[in-house]
This record gives C-alpha cells, sequence and structure tokens, in this order.
C-alpha cells in the first residue's frame, strides 16, 4: 500500500471513528460504520455473530464468525496469521476504496487483515454464517464462503473454481486453542480422472473418500442413512468441481470441521443437551488411513486391521508384510496378456471403496459392459468400474484405472471393482478351489470311516479285556469297593476332604461304614490313560507288599474310566516326614 494511499485510508478512518456511530447487535456495516472491542455484527436471525474472540488464555485476539448458540464454534478466522493483543486494540471497517480491513490501533492502525476486494459499499452478515461485500449495485464483490479456514457449514462449497483456479479448502487449526494455520489440509483432486476429495498432513495423503459416485462418496457409504437430516450436492462442471451440502427442514444444525489432528468430523448441535455430537469421523479406522495394504492391497477391518493382495496377485516383499508392514504392496502372479495366448479376464472384487482415481479416466455417457470391452481392448487398463451407482443394476458410467490400485478397502455397502487378471490366474483360481473341494470331501469320508472301524475295533478290544482283566482283579488278593460306597465316604469327592495331590491325581479322606477311616487316590485323567491290564499289575503288587512302615492297601475299584485305590488312613505323616524333614501333603496316604 502506497504511502499517500495510507495516510488517506488513517485519515478516513479517523474522521469515520469520530463520526460513525459504533454498530452493535446489526448485520450490516458501512463505510459510515465500524465495530471494535467487544461490539458485534449479528445475523437476521441472531443465528451466527462476527466479532472478536480470544485464545491463549486472553493474550491472542481473531476476528471471526461464530454459532450464537455456541460461541467456541468458530467456523470462519480472518487474521489467522497475525492476532491482536487486545481487543481494545482491533478497528473493523469499510475503507474509502472498498475493503474490509481489520486494524491494530495499538500498531498506528495498521492493516493486520484486508478482504483485498475493491468498491464494496457494505458487508453483511447472513444467516448461513457467510460475510457478503456488495457495491452499491447489490453485486458481491468478496464473501467469507469462499475463503474457509477450518470449517465447512450448509451451502459452503469444497472444490475449485475452473475458471479463476480458486480453491475452496479447509486448513486445520495449529491447536485447539490456536487458529493459525496447522499441518493438515481438506481439497479436492481435480487433476485428472474422477474428482475426491483429499486430507493432506505434512506433504502426504493421509485420508480420502473415494470418487463421487452419483449418491455419495465411494469410501463413504453411510452418507445414504444420512439423506433424512442432509442434502448433498455434487458439481462437476466446465466451470467448477464442487461439493455442497444443506441441512434439510427440521434437521439440527451442523458443521464439518478438519481438527487439528487431521480428522474429519461432522458435528451436529444437540439442543437437549446444549453441546455438539460427534456425527461422523473420518479417516474412521485404520484401513482409511491412504496407502496402507500398497498397491493392489485390499485392507479389511474384522476383529483387527487385515492387509490382504487382490486376487491374481502376491505381496511384493513377503518379509515385510510378515513384519506386519504392507505398505509394499502386491504383484501380479501372472503377467497380463493382453491378447496373447489364453487373453485377460476381469476379477470382480465386491464391496470396496473404489482404488485413488488420480490418473484415471472417466466417461459418463458409458454402460458398464461397453467399460469393460474398451479395459479389455486397453493394454494399459488395470480395472474398471460403474461411475455412477443411481437405478441400481450395477451402475452405469465408466471409471478406469491404467496403472496400480492404490488404497482399496472393503466398506458395507460398497461398490463392485472389476481387476484384470491374466485369463490363467481366473481359471486356475476357479480349478483349484473345486479340486480343493472334492479333495476335501474325499478326505473327511475316508477319515470319518476309518475313525469309525478304529472305535469300533477299540470298543470291541476293550470289552474283551476289560472282562478278562476286572475277572482277574475280583480273583485277585486285592477287595474291591463299588463306586457309590467309596463316594459315599469321601461325601462325594468334597474338596474339603482333600488331603493330597500330585502328578498321580488327588487323595481324599473317608470314611467307610463300618467307621474305618481310609485315603482314597483317585487316579488323574492322564493316569487313567493306562490299561485295565497294566492297573491290575499294580494293584497286584502293591497288595502284595506288607510292611510295618507302609501303609496298607485296603482295596481298589475300577468303574467305567475311574481308577481308585483304597489305603488305610495314616494320621501322623509318612516315615520320610521324620527321616528327612521335609512333608510333602500330596504323599501323606500314598506312602
Amino acid at each position: 500500500m502506497g504511502q499517500s494511499h495510507r495516510r488517506l485510508l488513517l485519515v478516513s478512518l479517523s474522521v469515520l471513528l469520530l463520526t460513525a456511530t459504533p454498530v452493535a447487535a446489526d448485520s450490516t456495516l458501512t463505510q459510515r460504520s465500524a465495530i471494535a472491542a467487544d461490539q458485534r455484527l449479528v445475523s437476521p436471525g441472531d443465528v451466527f455473530q462476527l466479532g472478536l474472540f480470544p485464545v491463549a488464555n486472553g493474550t491472542k485476539w481473531f476476528l471471526g464468525i461464530w454459532f450464537t448458540v455456541s460461541p467456541a464454534a468458530v467456523i470462519w478466522v480472518a487474521n489467522r496469521d497475525r492476532p491482536l493483543n487486545a481487543s481494545s486494540s482491533g478497528i473493523l471497517a469499510l475503507s474509502g476504496r472498498g475493503d474490509l480491513v481489520l486494524l491494530d490501533a495499538a500498531r498506528d492502525n495498521e492493516t493486520v487483515w484486508s478482504s483485498n476486494s475493491s468498491s464494496a459499499t457494505v458487508a453483511q452478515l447472513r444467516d448461513n454464517g457467510n460475510l457478503v461485500l456488495a457495491d452499491a449495485a447489490g453485486a458481491v464483490v468478496w464473501q467469507s464462503f469462499e475463503h474457509p479456514t477450518n470449517t465447512f457449514v450448509a451451502e459452503m462449497r469444497c472444490g475449485k473454481d475452473l475458471r479463476t483456479g480458486a480453491l475452496w479448502a479447509l486448513s486445520s487449526w495449529r491447536g485447539a486453542d490456536d487458529p493459525s494455520p496447522g499441518d493438515f489440509r481438506y481439497v479436492m483432486d481435480t487433476s485428472s480422472g474422477s474428482p475426491e476429495l483429499h486430507v493432506w498432513g505434512k506433504g502426504r495423503k493421509t485420508y480420502r473418500t473415494g470418487p463421487w459416485n452419483g449418491m455419495r462418496f465411494s469410501g463413504i457409504p453411510e452418507m445414504t442413512a444420512f439423506e433424512d437430516m442432509f442434502e448433498f450436492r455434487f458439481t462437476n462442471t466446465t466451470d467448477e468441481v464442487s461439493y455442497v451440502f444443506r441441512d434439510r427442514a427440521g434437521s439440527p444444525v451442523s458443521r464439518v470441521v478438519l481438527n487439528e489432528t487431521g480428522v474429519m468430523q461432522r458435528m451436529v448441535w444437540d439442543q437437549a443437551a446444549v453441546t455438539w455430537s460427534v456425527f461422523w469421523s473420518g479417516p474412521r479406522d485404520q484401513c482409511d488411513r491412504y496407502g496402507l495394504c500398497g498397491a493392489f492391497g485390499v485392507c479389511n477391518v474384522v476383529d483387527a486391521v487385515v492387509c490382504g493382495c487382490v486376487r491374481g496377485f502376491r505381496p511384493s516383499s513377503p518379509a515385510e508384510w510378515r513384519m506386519r508392514n504392507a505398505s509394499g504392496g502386491c504383484a501380479r502372479s501372472t503377467p497380463l496378456q493382453c491378447g496373447l495366448g489364453g487373453g485377460d479376464g476381469f476379477y470382480a472384487l465386491r464391496g470396496v471403496k473404489l482404488p485413488e482415481t488420480h490418473g484415471s479416466s472417466v466417461d459418463a455417457s458409458a454402460s458398464l459392459e461397453e467399460c469393460g470391452r474398451r479395459c479389455l481392448a486397453n493394454c494399459s487398463c488395470t480395472a474398471y468400474a460403474a461411475s455412477d451407482i443411481r437405478g441400481g443394476g450395477g451402475g452405469s458410467g465408466c471409471i478406469q484405472w491404467f496403472g496400480e490400485l492404490m488404497d482399496t478397502r472393503f466398506v458395507d455397502g460398497g461398490q463392485d471393482l472389476f481387476v484384470r487378471l491374466a485369463m490363467s490366474d481366473l481359471d486356475t483360481t476357479k480349478s483349484k478351489k473345486f479340486l480343493t473341494v472334492i479333495a476335501a470331501v474325499i478326505a473327511g469320508f475316508a477319515l470319518l470311516l476309518l475313525s469309525l472301524s478304529f472305535l469300533i475295533w477299540r470298543k470291541f478290544q476293550r470289552r474283551r479285556m476289560g472282562v478278562a482283566v476286572f475277572d482277574d482283579i475280583m480273583r485277585g488278593e486285592c477287595p474291591t469297593y463299588l463306586l457309590e460306597t467309596i463316594r459315599a465316604s469321601t461325601d462325594g469327592f468334597r474338596p474339603e476332604n482333600e488331603i493330597g495331590r500330585g502328578g498321580f491325581g488327588i487323595v481324599y479322606k473317608g470314611q467307610m461304614p463300618d467307621g474305618q477311616e481310609v485315603a482314597v487316590k483317585r487316579l488323574s485323567a492322564e493316569n487313567r490313560v493306562q490299561g485295565l491290564k497294566e492297573f491290575k499289575n499294580e494293584v497286584d503288587l502293591i497288595a502284595k507288599l506288607q510292611h510295618r512302615n507302609l501303609v496298607r492297601l485296603l482295596g481298589c475299584c475300577i468303574h467305567c474310566l475311574d481308577r481308585i485305590l483304597v489305603y488305610e488312613y495314616m494320621s501322623n505323616k509318612s516315615l520320610d516326614t521324620f527321616i528327612f524333614g521335609k512333608y510333602d501333603v500330596s504323599l501323606t496316604a500314598a506312602k
């Protein structure tokens, strides 16, 4: 700004501030009025307010627009890079040349922000939150909706003006209490292919919505569930590419915010709770992280994040995949034939967020069948899909990809993607699947027959052996007890009667019907595996070993899988306790 123009501006503003009536609770600002300190512009319906607001404990002041019901919900900030040090020094006015300017009285009325417009005679804050500058004829010469900060509200465009190159994009705050530009941007990629929204952070993509498919963004299928609350409109013409939403009549007010961590959030005002609720956010999970599974990889979330390769592909670096790093993506198992040998075909990958469309081509007039024929005829085409899913029947229009398929994931209500493969991969896949099923059926049937035969043989052998051995035991030197008698003596093997345990099983204290105290050793499941013959030999051996320092075996019991030995009860522990000075309670009754 030239010195002469600056002096003229200062003189004009000095006269203005001396003669103008301060604005309070008004929606318009003219060249004969100004606002300063705690004064406000208020939209006609008192939906939004414009004024100075503090952050960082009142040490920094910014000019902004916020919801009247929620002053903390700031939707637009003017001087993001140049805060004021005090509200009393800020003055907002229309200059003589038609600029809306924010001046700092503490710095000799230095301009800290300007709309850089001209010929504006009036500024008005509307009920949709748009600050509009108009000339004497009423034509709009500047508006805040074309200069978003970190928030979209209803009727605000996100996209690009293809005539002027102007971008309507979001830029996150530096922090929750710092409106200066942060690390993340939310922009429409219109460079080529089907436009889609991307979040960029520190020079790299972190999230994308997927392309618009006539009803919603491919990666946000839940948008169709919001249609009773919001109206979505996507424009793709030679003049502009833009996305706009509107709150339907009767629906609560909402806003879309790019927060300081790079997450997009749709916030809905809860009038009853007097607070904002998070209605939707993206990225929603790890699979929404851009390029997590690499080229030709596909991400799925079940109980955990799982990266896999599209059929006909394999991990490019199996070692990295084993280390849970799939960013290297996948490589083809078989090169495309493109008319050679068996030719190529398509595998239908169903229910996915379509891959990144940068570098793709779109023809909205083509049918899906024609799209497939075109892709097959072009050796560079790697996949195709419908560009418009309205009307059902698989959709219409044509998107073709000519390189790597990046950032594909499964989503509920996702689209069908037709991936080009060598015909041998398609045929092998089908034949392998058929042979696998047949082999599994045959193997299962054979295994069933063998198992049944073995069980019948084993049952017969055990029955024959069991009868013989049981008779031997009954005729041997060891008396036998009924299981009911032993169970009654130990009160049903109650834990309170347990006096020891070890690798062999558990020892219980019991009392026989005649009053004799006994120790009942019930063999564990591992020890029951031994055969009846081995158990019989053990019983005979113990029964023959009689010594004054050994506990006497009173009897035994065999019932189904139960193997039980009954000893006389020793109340004063075993002999080795006194000899070696140690005591293992599990051996008290067994020794």
